[in-house]
């Protein structure tokens, strides 16, 4: 909001409020929330409106990847990265990653992973992992990319079993090279990619290091769901 210059409309108080609202409507299942606030009701112009922010909230059942799905891993394609220049700031301006997104559907692979001068981004809707010489690497935060609360959350399981863990920028010869390359995004948790460009990554299955984040990602949303987790 600060970086697009709309008024926080909330207290954190009243955003939990709204948000634990909206789950408890929806009942006990997992869910997802979606919140978008815009600027609020006024004539078309590109000018800012002297208007309050409009807030729209839903929430929805949240099932996760089916079991056969985290087995076989996923195909990605790389494409380069056309988006504008400020793809930290989470808005509605999604066409760019909308298009890429298709593009990798279209060549029968999940996600596209965006490449902007020689380096890795991102992919379209997730942020991306190499595994390179037992390290677990992803690229650092930064305009190019949105920094995921699921990628911050690997990074602490990851330490959490005694795998280092490196922020830095990750070329393209890097990740066509990595024996292991995973996904994450906050609806399917981490995602193993086992096919990239149509040729195997690594042994073209889930790798031992993905196994052992994942494991301990399963045994978190466990303690989350039992309470044991703070709900921050």
């Amino acid at each position: 909001l600060a970086s697009v210059r709309i008024a926080n409309p909330h207290t954190p108080a009243q955003w939990r409020a709204v948000l634990r609202e909206l789950r408890e409507r929806a009942g006990t299942h997992d869910q997802s929330v979606y919140v978008q606030v815009t600027r609020g009701v006024a004539p078309r112009d590109h000018g800012f409106p002297d208007s309050p922010p409009t807030v729209f909230a839903f929430s929805r059942p949240l099932a996760g990847p089916e079991p056969a799905a985290l087995a076989r891993g996923l195909r990605a394609v790389l494409r380069e990265d056309f988006r504008w220049q400020r793809c930290d700031i989470k808005s509605t301006a999604l066409q760019g990653a909308v298009l890429l997104r298709q593009a990798a559907l279209d060549s029968g692979a999940h996600e596209a992973l965006l490449v902007r001068d020689g380096h890795v981004t991102e992919g379209a809707a997730t942020n991306v992992f190499a595994v390179l010489d037992g390290t677990v690497v992803t690229p650092p935060v930064g305009p190019w990319l949105l920094a995921g609360v699921t990628r911050a959350l690997m990074l602490e399981l990851a330490r959490d079993v005694g795998l280092p863990v490196a922020e830095r920028a990750l070329t393209a010869a890097e990740v066509r090279s990595a024996p292991e390359l995973w996904l994450t995004s906050s609806s399917k948790g981490v995602l193993a990619v086992t096919t990239l460009d149509g040729q195997p990554v690594g042994d073209g299955l889930p790798g031992p290091v993905w196994r052992r984040v994942h494991d301990r990602y399963r045994q978190y949303l466990t303690e989350l769901r039992a309470g044991r987790v703070a709900d921050t």
